[in-house]
């Protein structure tokens, strides 16, 4: 009995040890997540994509190959594999073998990075990596506890000021931040064209609020040439800025929360991070803007749509597991950095209603993001 009673017990051990052990594991993986963060801007910054890019798409490019065109010190080259191991791991590239050598192909993630891509998401990374957007997550604890504004984020709280007045007097941010839009621009430009364009047929007039330096109106005015665009943001953004020998192109400068230039449609792209009552403040002035549904008014929107957790708890390995992550990413992300957030449909239906419109429409569009007709 002695022996059964033990045999039992040690099995219960070995069950509470392996759980031990597996918590141990998945603390680690999230303590160093960083590193795979930081593994991937090392290799954009060394230019390893575009290296292997320019060696030839169909041709691996051998360790050595690799390590001599690297701008890097000759005494540091035995430590590139180490950095392509967990570049490889993460699948920004593929290894092949090459007569006993490793070699290095690209893959779609890393096809996306290099620098003379029109849609190159480099510009995107390196503006979230930098020091200046990395730095508020340190004093996100001390945000929860400071008493106050709830207006003030972590950023502010951080740097003193926040992203948009730090942006004004910090051209390195300034830049940063519009190269990101601009490739983010590209690529929502290019799917909204191909896959949505119907929706522009037979409008005369858009304006797009908060459009910043005008590639997302430049390439719908290029696209449907009888649509008037109108890019409206504030004046210290698109003063100077011309049409771009876009003939239907137009900057204007003002203030979203003042008014909007009237128009069959408003175009909303990654405004509405603001809390509840801005958001619905934002919407009465584009609905002011706008002719009725039966005049052919309405507001387009692209944004996220937040995935209901409860549905995809049973899925962990799934890609709908990894694209809920990456809204989760996001909605802290609008915390920290404009004090904003991401919204379900519910949440999104409850700011429509407020606003004073009557119906709306989801298209999902990018995976993550979504294109809303709001009525």
């Amino acid at each position: 009995m002695n022996s059964l009673r033990n045999n039992g017990n040690s099995e219960h051990d070995q069950g509470d040890h392996e759980e031990l052990l597996a918590a141990q594991a998945h603390i680690w993986n999230h303590t160093f997540n960083f590193i795979n963060s930081m593994s991937l801007k090392c290799a954009l910054q060394l230019g390893i994509p575009d290296i292997i890019h320019k060696h030839g798409d169909n041709h691996p490019m051998s360790l050595h190959q690799l390590v001599n065109a690297l701008p890097i010190n000759h005494e540091k080259s035995q430590f590139i594999p180490r950095l392509m191991q967990i570049l490889t791991h993460s699948v920004f590239f593929r290894k092949e073998n090459i007569f006993g050598e490793d070699g290095y192909l690209l893959t779609p993630s890393s096809k996306l990075l290099l620098r003379d891509n029109p849609l190159s998401a480099t510009p995107f990374v390196m503006a979230m990596l930098d020091p200046l957007l990395m730095d508020p997550w340190h004093h996100l604890s001390q945000w929860f506890q400071n008493s106050g504004d709830v207006s003030v984020t972590p950023f502010s709280t951080c740097h003193g000021e926040g992203l948009w007045e730090l942006a004004g007097v910090e051209p390195r941010l300034n830049r940063l931040f519009n190269e990101a839009m601009t490739t983010d621009c590209r690529l929502v430009s290019k799917l909204v064209i191909k896959n949505c364009g119907d929706i522009f047929f037979g409008m005369n007039s858009m304006v797009d609020v908060g459009g910043g330096t005008g590639n997302m109106a430049k390439a719908l005015a290029d696209a449907f040439p009888n649509l008037k665009c109108t890019v409206l943001d504030l004046p210290h953004v698109v003063n100077g800025l011309k049409n771009c020998g876009t003939e239907n192109l137009v900057f204007v400068g003002g203030d979203m929360f003042d008014a909007i230039p009237p128009a069959d449609a408003v175009l909303l792209k990654w405004i509405l991070h603001e809390y509840h009552e801005e958001c619905v403040q934002i919407l009465k002035k584009c609905r002011e803007a706008i002719p009725n549904k039966n005049n052919g008014g309405k507001v387009i929107i692209f944004y996220m749509v937040m995935k209901e957790e409860e549905k995809h708890k049973g899925n962990k390995n799934g890609t709908d597991h990894e694209g809920l992550e990456t809204q989760l990413f996001f909605d802290m992300l609008m915390m920290v950095v404009v004090g904003g957030k991401e919204r379900n449909e519910k949440e999104w239906a409850n700011i429509f209603h407020e606003a004073g419109f009557n119906s709306y429409t989801i298209t999902p569009l990018l995976s993550l993001r979504s294109m809303i007709e709001v009525y």
